[in-house]
């Protein structure tokens, strides 16, 4: 199979193929100096620059079991980053954003790295605890203890704050289906913002407060699985003007982080040619 590593650019809809390899490479994030992407493959990251791309492996220290489940503070100084390799399930850590040492970021084992907020001092992620199977949405400010945000209402997934930080974005099964969901950054007023016969997926909201773009698998999808025919939906902030601008095979690794450029203009994703 070959990954293709491409943008999309929302006022013209143009679409620019960055990077085309063999293999399995997910999640790009935008780094917000705005020149090259994070990505990860084989349970590695590398950096992507845009002016002469290429896969270039990013120093990790012990984190050679790294997930999909990574993105940069809002400066663009830190790396938060999930990694298996302390065997007890997925943790958190963060590292400089050139490579280095970690520093583990998560309380407890399995935790899933999302989003953070605008001021860098909250992140929000999915875990599961004390056993249970199900996953819920958490934040995690510097110094505190983490705070739970769902309570077992479905599995729930994809948490990002909103570009002013008063609102987290996620998707949701409790109504039947995964569905878009938003609610207060303290968790309170979660409701669903539409529904549909899709099952929808990671939304990502634009830095600049205009646009959410959504991954939508098809009816009838269980989970997140790779390798589907999906549509990358664009949408206002309320979930309103849907509109499906790219139809790929994808899924899985597609698009799972926050992946918008800096300035909002256009987003990455991963496609893949089976």
């Amino acid at each position: 199979m070959r990954s293709v590593i491409e943008t999309f650019e929302l006022a013209t809809g143009k679409v620019r193929e960055v990077l085309a390899l063999e293999g399995r490479i997910e999640a790009p994030n935008w780094a917000p100096s705005g020149d090259w992407l994070l990505v990860n493959g084989v349970g590695r990251l590398f950096r992507v620059p845009l002016d002469a791309p290429a896969l270039i492996p990013m120093e990790t220290g012990a984190a050679i079991r790294c997930n999909n489940d990574h993105g940069f503070s809002p400066d663009g100084g830190t790396i938060f980053l999930g990694s298996h390799h302390e065997g007890q399930g997925a943790q958190i850590y963060r590292m400089p954003a050139k490579g280095g040492d970690l520093a583990r970021a998560s309380l407890e084992a399995p935790s899933w790295w999302h989003g953070i907020s605008p001021d860098g001092k909250t992140l929000t992620y999915v875990a599961a605890r004390g056993g249970r199977r199900v996953i819920d949405v958490y934040t995690l400010r510097s110094g505190a203890e983490e705070q739970r945000l769902t309570h077992g209402e479905g599995q729930s997934d994809g948490p990002e704050f909103s570009a002013d930080g008063r609102r987290i974005y996620y998707n949701c099964d409790r109504t039947g289906q995964a569905q878009i969901w938003v609610m207060a950054a303290d968790g309170r007023g979660q409701r669903q913002l539409f529904r549909d016969d899709c099952v929808n997926w990671f939304p990502h909201p634009s830095p600049d407060g205009r646009h959410l773009l959504y991954l939508a698998y098809p009816p009838g999808t269980e989970g997140h699985p790779a390798d589907l025919p999906v549509a990358l939906v664009l949408c206002d902030p309320e979930g309103g003007q849907r509109r499906r601008v790219r139809e790929i095979t994808g899924g899985q690794g597609t698009l799972n982080v926050p992946c918008w450029a800096p300035d909002a203009s256009a987003f990455a994703y991963v496609r893949y040619e089976i």
